[in-house]
Parts: C-alpha cells; sequence; structure tokens
C-alpha cells in the first residue's frame, strides 16, 4: 500500500521554458503533479517548499548546474529521499561517472523521448515508495503500530519548539504496564503481547492526531500531549488508566486484568532538551509504582528541590548485602487517619519531624502526612477539626523491610522526594531518608577510619556494665554493648508502661544512653570478623534477637501520635 495517497509529486527544472511546457504536459497526462523552476537555485526553494517525490533536472543550467544540484540535495537533511533524473545531451562515460558521484540516480539522453522519460520516473517513484517503506517500518514498532522511541524523538522537536516560542504548554506521559514480567512469566509471550496490543490500541483511541504516542520499550510508553498542561494531562492519564483497568483478557477459561501506571510532566522553563521532561515523567512513574501501582502521579505534586542530577553511574560497593531494616529509622508512633489535623500538628511539634506514615485502625499504611500539608489548611476555617484521611497523600512511596538498601538509595538518587517508608506485612516500621542513608555510610566510613587503630575498652562502658577495664576482642566488646542496650531498652519500656507522672526525662533519657550505644556498636562493626569465637557469635545471635523483641514491644506499646 502507497504510504501517500495523494498523486507523486515531481519537480521539473529546466532555462528553457519550451523544455519545461512540453515535459510538464507529458507527465501531467500521466497523473502526475508537476512544479516548474527555471534553474537550481529555484529548485533549491520549491525543494524546500514542496518537498518533492522526482526531482528531473537539465544538467546545463545557469547560477546553479544539474550536478550542483545533486550535491546539494544529497547534503541537504530532507525528510526523505529525493530521486534524481538529470537530462543531458553528454554520454561520455567521464560524465555519467561524474554526475552520479554528484548524486544523479539516472540519467534520460536528449533529444528526450516520452516514452522513456515516463518509464524512468516510474522506476524511481517504485524506488521513492520502497525507501518509504522501509523508512516506515524502522519508525513503527511492529508489534503495536505505534512510534518507536527514536522515532518519537525524531518527529518531537517541531512541537517542542513551536511550545517554547509560542509560551504554551506542552507535557510528557509515562505509562508503564503493572507486573507485566509475571503475565509473561506465567500465561506466556503469546499473552504478554496482547496485553501490549490492546494497551496500545487503548492509549491510541484516546489520543488526538496532534498527540505523539510511542512504545518507549517492553512494557513502557511515552506519550507527547501539545497544548496540555500538567494538571489536564493528569485527568487524561486517569482516563485512560481506568480503561485499561477495564480491559480482560481470556485466559485459560478464566479473564485476566491489567493495570497500569503513570508519571506525569510538564514541560519546564529549565528542561532542555525534550529528554529532561520524559526523564522527569519518568520519576514519577517511579513514585507511581513504588507506591502501589495503578495510579497516576504527577512530578509537581513531588518536591522540587532536587537538582536532577544523576549520581548512580558512580556509585560503590557500600550498600552490598544491607538491607532496609539495618538502616531505617523505626518507626513508634504514627498517625491515624480517622484524628484530626490538629492532633497531627501538635504531632509534629513535639517529636520535631517533618512528616509521618498514616495507618488505618488495623495499623495498614494508608498514606503519609506532612506539616507542609497541615501549614497549607490554616487559613481554612475549621481546619484544625479536619480528618486525616481527607488531606493525607495516598500515593506513599514504600519498601519492604528485606529489600536490600542499594535499590532505595538507586531510587532516591533518581527522583526529588527525599523519604521513603519501609513496611512489614503492610504496616509501616521506619523511614529511609537522605539523611538515614548519609548518616548510615558515614558511620560505615568513621569505622574504616578506625579498623587500623588499636581497640581498647573504655572505662566509662566498663563501669556501666559492672566489670573492669582493660582489653576484650571485638566480639566481646559487641556482646557487653548489646546487652546493655537490651537492658536501656527494657527500663524504658518498663518506665513508659508504669510511670503516670511526665515521661519527657525517661524518653531522653534513654533515648540518649542508647543512640551513644548504638554508635559505640557501628564503630565496632568493622572489627567484628578479627576473631572466630563460634559461642560468642552464638551470644551475639541471641541478645540482638532479644533486643529486637523488645524494641518491638516497645515500639507497640507506645500509643499512635499520643
Amino acid at each position: 500500500m502507497p504510504i501517500d495517497r495523494k498523486p507523486p509529486l515531481i519537480l521539473l527544472v529546466d532555462d528553457d521554458p519550451a523544455m519545461l511546457r512540453l515535459l510538464s504536459k507529458w507527465l501531467e497526462a500521466e497523473g502526475y503533479t508537476v512544479r516548474c523552476a527555471a534553474d537550481g537555485r529555484e529548485a533549491i526553494a520549491a525543494i524546500n517548499a514542496n518537498g518533492p517525490d522526482i526531482l528531473v533536472t537539465d544538467w546545463e543550467m545557469p547560477f546553479v548546474d544539474g550536478t550542483e544540484l545533486c550535491r546539494w540535495v544529497r547534503g541537504a537533511n530532507l525528510p526523505r529521499y529525493l530521486y534524481t533524473i538529470v537530462l543531458s545531451v553528454r554520454n561520455e562515460s567521464e560524465d555519467l561517472i561524474r554526475g552520479l558521484e554528484a548524486g544523479a540516480d539516472d540519467f534520460v539522453k536528449k533529444p528526450v523521448e516520452r516514452g522513456e522519460l515516463v518509464a524512468r520516473v516510474r522506476a524511481g517513484l517504485r524506488v521513492v515508495e520502497l525507501e518509504s517503506r522501509l523508512n516506515l517500518l524502522a519508525k513503527l514498532d511492529p508489534l503495536t503500530g505505534l512510534l518507536t522511541q527514536r522515532a518519537f524523538y525524531e518527529l518531537v522537536n517541531a512541537e517542542w519548539q513551536r511550545s517554547i516560542r509560542h509560551h504554551i504548554p506542552i507535557t510528557c506521559v509515562m505509562a508503564d504496564i503493572d507486573f507485566f514480567k509475571r503475565i509473561n512469566d506465567v500465561h506466556g509471550h503469546g499473552v504478554g503481547d496482547d496485553v501490549i496490543r490492546r494497551v496500545a490500541s487503548v492509549l491510541q483511541a484516546n489520543c488526538r492526531a496532534t498527540d505523539l504516542v510511542s512504545r518507549y520499550g517492553g512494557e513502557e510508553f511515552c506519550v507527547l500531549l501539545p497544548e496540555t498542561d500538567e494538571q489536564h494531562a493528569s485527568l487524561w492519564a486517569e482516563r485512560v488508566r481506568q480503561e485499561i483497568a477495564a480491559l480482560r483478557f481470556p485466559v485459560e477459561g478464566k479473564e485476566l486484568a491489567v493495570t497500569a501506571s503513570f508519571g506525569v510532566a510538564e514541560r519546564r522553563s529549565d528542561t532542555e532538551p525534550p529528554s529532561a521532561t520524559v526523564d522527569l515523567a519518568d520519576q514519577a512513574l517511579l513514585v507511581a509504582k513504588q507506591s502501589g501501582r495503578d495510579r497516576v502521579v504527577l512530578y509537581h505534586a513531588l518536591d522540587r528541590n532536587s537538582d536532577g542530577r544523576d549520581f548512580l553511574d558512580n556509585r560503590g560497593h557500600l550498600f552490598d548485602g544491607i538491607r532496609a531494616s539495618a538502616v531505617m529509622t523505626t518507626v513508634v508512633a504514627g498517625l491515624r487517619q480517622d484524628e484530626a489535623i490538629g492532633q497531627a500538628t501538635r504531632y509534629f511539634l513535639r517529636f520535631r519531624i517533618g512528616s509521618a506514615p498514616v495507618v488505618n485502625r488495623h495499623g495498614k499504611l494508608v498514606g503519609i502526612l506532612s506539616d507542609k500539608d497541615c501549614l497549607a489548611l490554616m487559613l481554612t476555617p475549621g481546619w484544625s477539626t479536619m480528618r486525616i484521611r481527607d488531606v493525607m497523600k495516598p500515593n506513599v512511596v514504600c519498601y519492604d523491610e528485606n529489600t536490600p538498601v542499594q535499590s532505595i538509595y538507586e531510587f532516591l538518587c533518581r527522583v526529588s522526594i527525599r523519604t521513603v517508608v519501609i513496611v512489614s506485612d503492610g504496616a509501616p516500621v521506619g523511614v529511609i531518608t537522605r539523611g538515614s542513608l548519609l548518616r548510615w555510610a558515614s558511620n560505615v566510613i568513621r569505622a574504616q577510619q578506625l579498623k587500623t587503630e588499636q581497640f581498647t575498652a573504655e572505662p566509662q562502658l566498663a563501669s556501666m556494665d559492672g566489670a573492669g577495664g582493660g582489653c576484650e576482642s571485638p566480639r566481646e566488646r559487641i556482646v557487653r554493648t548489646t546487652d546493655a542496650l537490651r537492658r536501656e531498652a527494657e527500663q524504658l519500656e518498663k518506665a513508659v508502661r508504669n510511670v503516670t507522672s511526665d515521661l519527657t526525662p525517661f524518653v531522653v533519657g534513654g533515648a540518649s544512653r542508647m543512640q551513644e550505644l548504638v554508635n559505640d556498636l557501628l564503630v565496632c562493626a568493622r572489627f567484628a570478623n578479627e576473631t572466630q569465637n563460634d559461642d560468642a557469635s552464638a551470644e551475639v545471635d541471641s541478645l540482638q534477637a532479644a533486643l529486637q523483641h523488645g524494641a518491638t514491644q516497645s515500639g507497640r506499646a507506645l500509643p499512635a501520635s499520643h
């Protein structure tokens, strides 16, 4: 099927008006559209303006002759291949070679015979159509018929420049099919391909003629929406998300449902080239996937203080083998969704934190609330009595406590948000911030620096434990420090349960002492394997388990947000 259904356009170039009239009459009689130019300069202007399919030019012309015109054509960045036929009285071999090297595709000798000219034009059009087909195949994804990523970026520039020139919005939407690998693994690649095709059809059906839709890679899609701001693009994405969620795929007598996640980002004045905005939409998509999938996240809703740099190429192996539970800051009190904003405000002021996870009555994570959210409501009448569930953000970026810290590190490096929530069986147990990672890394580096120093017991720790001073092995030091930390946690738990007066001195004192002991453990970390005492190792494991159990019980003993 021809790529262009319009009659082929042929540009005739000759300084002889009589020759132009004759050739035009012949070619128009064959159903072709013909434009004429009197010399090479006029031909260049016509090529730029009209984009012909075939160029038929005389060799001998003033200003710019046929060979110079051929060289210009081959050096120009034209949208498609221009097949060139040169008319000439020159039939010598060296002349033909010179014309071919200049860029000519074919020759017609003068005087021109009608049948020969028409036949050579038809042969040229076959080449042009084949080139157009190959070009189209290279630009379209064979599975979905959407643009490829490369073709997307080739076409996006014109709309992008128009957006900048006329100060009109343009927005990028990234979409990703949720749990697609599971679909392939469980149901096979045939079902996976069908899912991709139908999701692509939903995206295409909801787009205007001016929108660009591409299969960005695998199960990921990228859509450019010209003259659309981020808010309206989010409405578009939400409509598409709902349509995808309504799709059903028959698989072995059952129906398979799929969902998709979306990230939306509008062009900003400081985001050049277009790939920068695509990256912002990809960051929002990452948050959508990490906060539960099957949702739309706007980049505008994220913290925009990030400078957008990518640190991942220079990462080392600092977090190898480390799980989230080892780095997180433990959550011992949270907010409940049915509580009032006024209570949340007092919570933030009392504990001097900027945000907190929100749980339902079963203790499961349902959202996150920040002091900024509370501040934004302060001028609203009755703001303090509003319920947290009506204000909180449901898109919580969360990771399981057994997630490798390396994954969280890479995520926080890529996106502009600062905090992720760590969960266990759906309940929040801690948070990891950029500060958490920096603090953990700093402690490890400090431990590495001290590794070459002499290891001696501190008199303060010895007196606390009721033991004499002197040197002890690293494992013995860890055992004694862990035991002291466990007893501090037990004493704090006992105070929380039994003391009816002001708890502040007990909490502050206990937390301070435990913080010192934890710092001591971090310093000891790099020496842990210097001795091979299995009995000491077993004792450490036992004490650590007891410590974890005690800390968990202590955390559960504290009522949420009180």
